[in-house]
């Protein structure tokens, strides 16, 4: 199973090398990056104003106006500090680098730039994170467009976080396989009592969502994750546990499916053997 980083490489390695360069003694050169991320994000490293000694890094989502209603601006400003600037037109998060300054932590910073979607992202759940730990149950659900038809939802309750994702699929196909998917994450919890609770309906919103906008319709599906400690230390191992063992139940039945082969030996009465040519 592929894991998928958390911080965008391109972001990360390419300020690192401009960085490097300069500290071994080159000069500064251009830089007009433009990265695609999921969810339509998008990242632009550049010069600002043709100034080589600068490298600004810019994010744009689409939904960055969700995530300000919880808190992102300020999450932002603690994170990233005097190296924040002006967002570039166009853009929601800017920061800048100085190559005629490097600070003593610039490895920090770098790997904070190219963590940028992810601190946009982590004020929602800082938020409600805080609100079951105080115990402030039946707090407004944050909602969240990340993508332009899919949805994500966020609500505290006494013992847990709850989070909703609804997904659209594109084709009949994709509704069949992400059914079977999702079923393996539900159905984990009759073998294992202590495996992460994964819920998965299709067509109709979970009762979370009853009386809300959230959408209907064949080619709908809802995941609802409870983020607790314990899911988020094991849910890779679980997830790689389920995988595995499906790949070898799905082995032993292509093996049980390979017709057998007909023994073209043939013995005589005294015992002697010959192969029968066709």
């Amino acid at each position: 199973m592929i894991l998928l980083e958390h911080r965008n490489l391109i972001v990360q390695e390419t300020l690192t090398q401009k960085i490097r360069n300069v500290q071994d003694g080159g000069k500064p050169d251009n830089v007009d990056i433009t990265v695609a991320d999921f969810d339509g994000v998008l990242y632009h490293m550049s010069n600002p104003d043709g100034n080589k000694g600068k490298i600004m890094v810019s994010i744009s989502l689409k939904f960055y106006k969700d995530l300000q209603e919880h808190g992102a601006d300020e999450l932002i400003k603690r994170e990233y500090g005097s190296f924040l600037v002006p967002s570039e037109p166009g853009y929601n998060v800017s920061v800048l680098f100085d190559l005629e300054n490097i600070p003593g932590n610039w490895e920090e910073m770098v790997e904070k730039a190219s963590l940028l979607k992810r601190n946009c992202f982590a004020s929602v759940f800082e938020k409600y994170f805080k609100f079951q730990e105080e115990g402030a149950e039946g707090k407004k659900r944050a909602v969240v467009h990340y993508r332009d038809d899919e949805t994500m939802y966020v609500e505290a309750k006494k013992d847990r976080v709850t989070v909703i994702f609804s997904t659209t699929f594109k084709d009949d196909d994709d509704v069949v396989i992400g059914k079977v998917f999702m079923q393996e994450f539900k159905e984990g919890r009759r073998k294992y009592q202590q495996a992460p609770q994964v819920l998965f309906s299709h067509k109709e919103p979970p009762q979370e969502l009853q009386n809300t906008d959230a959408r209907t319709g064949d080619n709908i599906g809802y995941i609802t994750f409870d983020y607790l400690h314990y899911h988020i230390k094991c849910s890779k191992a679980y997830i790689h546990q389920r995988m595995r063992a499906k790949t070898s139940d799905f082995m032993k039945v292509l093996n049980r499916a390979r017709p057998e082969v007909k023994d073209k030996e043939k013995k005589t009465i005294t015992g002697k053997t010959f192969s029968r040519q066709n």
